[in-house]
Formats: structure tokens, C-alpha cells, sequence
């Protein structure tokens, strides 16, 4: 069986024909150009964005361990762990305000 990337999220496989995004620990904007990036699956990318604005991730979750403390990022990762590394789906939930 061939390897796939772990998403460092979830910790599933992120197969080749599944979406995956790189997400800039600090975003860009906040001065993570050039700084640590990880590949995630699309989903949980998007969560991290419908959850966090780029300031609260620079200043509070800008580690994957970070992250994973939140509670809801931590209850979309025990949600999404029950699904198959290809599973594509909506952002649960309600977007953060603005």
C-alpha cells in the first residue's frame, strides 16, 4: 500500500485525489511569510479558518498542538475521525463573526 501524507490535524491520510490545502501556521499577513507551513485536508483547513481569524491563530494557535486545544477545533477533529480520509464535506457549524 502506497504512504500518504498524515494530515497533522486529524492525523488521517490524505490520499493523492482528496483536497488538501497548506496552511501558513502564522498566516502571511501576520508575518508568517516564509515561516512553517503543514498540508492538511482541505476540510480541515477550512475549519481553522471558519473558527480563528489570522489574529487569534498568530497570537494564540500558531502551533498544531495549539490548534488542537481549541474546543471546537477539538470536537470537529473527533467528529471528522470517524469519517474515511476522502470524506468531503461543508464546514459544520456556524462561521465565526467577523
Amino acid at each position: 500500500m502506497d504512504e500518504f501524507p498524515i494530515c497533522p490535524l486529524c492525523e488521517r491520510p490524505i490520499p493523492p485525489d482528496v483536497p488538501q490545502s497548506v496552511h501558513h501556521l502564522v498566516p502571511r499577513s501576520k508575518g508568517g511569510r516564509g515561516g512553517e507551513a503543514v498540508l492538511l485536508h482541505h476540510i480541515c483547513h477550512k475549519e481553522i479558518h471558519a473558527e480563528l481569524s489570522e489574529t487569534e491563530i498568530a497570537r494564540d494557535f500558531a502551533t498544531i498542538a495549539e490548534l488542537r486545544t481549541h474546543p471546537r477545533i477539538a470536537r470537529f477533529i473527533a467528529w471528522v475521525d470517524k469519517r474515511p480520509p476522502g470524506f468531503l464535506s461543508r464546514v459544520p457549524g456556524p462561521r465565526r463573526k467577523r
